[in-house]
């Protein structure tokens, strides 16, 4: 089964250029990781703290390839984004585990 590892990002407005042109490299560096398949970044739009925020999807082959990331690569990968951004910068992460992917049916 498919494992969805998501990550939900905010920054200060001041950053939010900054931030929206560094997360696309960021992403391609997670992704040249062992055991993700693909990742989809969405600009997320009404917010009520005056922030940017993002959505990060991040499909990987299984749970042992998310634990992988998280034991060996996490930390790492973190800290590149707390260095340019600081405390300006905030995130929460959840663990999905695809049980079922229905097909849209075409209407001819």
């Amino acid at each position: 089964m498919t494992v969805i590892y998501e990550v939900n990002l905010g920054v200060a407005a001041p950053v939010a250029e900054d931030f929206a042109d560094w997360l696309p490299g960021h992403v391609e560096e997670v992704l040249a990781l062992p055991g993700f398949i693909d990742a989809s970044i969405a600009r997320i739009e009404a917010n009520s703290d005056n922030s940017a925020q993002w959505s990060v999807r991040y499909s990987l082959e299984d749970r042992q390839a998310l634990d992988e990331y998280l034991q060996t690569h996490a930390e790492r990968m973190r800290a590149d984004g707390i260095s340019r951004f600081g405390d300006q910068l905030s995130a929460t992460r959840r663990i999905l585990i695809e049980t079922q992917r229905p097909q849209a049916r075409r209407r001819e």
